[in-house]
């Protein structure tokens, strides 16, 4: 049985809720909070299995509470959201402090026809999480660097070629990993960065993505348009759109509406694999935290042609998928913290300096 508690001060929303979890044995509500306090303190004596959190809250909001709860009480979190641009950019700061998901709130149109079902799906999926401590000195920088630190490793081998590009791909957790390893990349990093976050949530919802990450890393993040030449892509953290995938052919960004891999659109294994063919030894991967194995096997094609890959480690992760995945493929040649990886690739960037 998976207990489950509501965060929701809508009595119209919490009807929604209860009846979309009904048809499910399996999902129990145990209580239902109305504020954030009561969130935290029902947290704390219940102990759920899982959480729907809203992010609009009279008294302390959605997000603070989140933050209380990742740091005092580890619990698995379902943010269910509207696509309000308030509520977009507290969402993606409660999936950095800890939150796994996000759903959206029904629309009231033909999109809701199967929500109901898609919540139970991604509850049952965000309750299987072993989620870990966030401290919520995570949010601001102030990240504890003990923790973030373990033992020091090799400083990578050079590369054969100037660094010409970083392709990164994320899904469960991506959003705190990703904003973990652009922070700590120096300011004067040039080298292109291509990223795939898995994002399963409305197209509203994820193109709301780039401004918030914008935000959070100081860095010129921004949506692949299909035809641009990487040449002009220096100091651009550039994303995979919605539902698309994102490669490289003869050095220009292409999307493509494919078939996904892994039931993943955009899938990490097609910008991997593209990068593999068309920069080898020129490139590095890098792996973050998610669920599945989207990733692995494009990984090790770039690691096969000479690229400097890496994937994070198991401590540092919310969900130790992809990366293990890598891991045990041997497609990873460093297996490190975010912070540790933007470390490597500073030292790998031509210019070489560090802040």
């Amino acid at each position: 049985m998976t207990r489950v508690l509501i965060v929701e001060d809508s009595a119209t929303m919490r009807g929604h809720l209860r009846e979309a979890l009904a048809p499910d044995p399996q999902l129990e509500v145990i209580g239902e909070a109305v504020d954030g306090l009561r969130a935290v303190e029902m947290t704390a004596r219940l102990r759920p299995d899982v959480i729907t959190m809203d992010m609009m809250l009279p008294g302390i909001s959605g997000l603070a509470a989140t933050e209380q709860i990742m740091a005092e009480y580890p619990t698995p979190i379902l943010v269910v959201s509207s696509a309000d641009r308030q509520e977009l950019f507290s969402t993606y700061n409660a999936l950095a402090a800890g939150a796994v998901d996000v759903l959206e709130k029904p629309r009231g149109d033909d999109s809701d026809a199967d929500w109901s079902q898609r919540l139970r799906a991604t509850l049952r999926m965000v309750a299987r999480i072993r989620v870990i401590t966030h401290p919520r000195a995570r949010l601001d920088g102030r990240l504890d660097r003990r923790w973030a630190d373990p033992v020091p490793v090799a400083a990578p081998a050079p590369l054969t070629e100037t660094l010409s590009v970083v392709a990164v791909g994320a899904s469960t957790g991506g959003p705190a990993a990703l904003t973990e390893l652009l922070r700590e990349l120096p300011p004067n990093f040039r080298t292109p960065i291509l990223c795939v976050q898995h994002i399963a949530a409305s197209e509203q919802f994820a193109v709301a993505f780039s401004d918030w990450l914008a935000g959070q890393t100081g860095r010129n993040v921004q949506y692949a348009r299909d035809g641009t030449p990487i040449s002009r892509s220096a100091g651009q953290v550039l994303l995979a759109p919605p539902d698309r995938h994102l490669y490289v052919r003869d050095h220009l960004l292409r999307l493509s509406d494919g078939p996904p891999r892994h039931s993943c659109r955009p899938a990490v294994d097609v910008l991997f694999e593209s990068v593999a063919i068309e920069f080898g030894s020129a490139a590095a991967g890098c792996l973050l935290t998610g669920m599945g194995r989207d990733g692995a096997s494009g990984l090790l094609q770039m690691r096969s042609r000479g690229a400097l890959t890496f994937a994070q480690d198991e401590a540092s992760c919310t969900v130790y998928g992809m990366p293990r995945e890598a891991a045990l493929l041997g497609a990873a040649a460093y297996v490190l913290p975010p912070s540790r990886i933007a470390a490597h690739l500073a030292d790998l960037h031509p210019a070489g300096v560090r802040r």
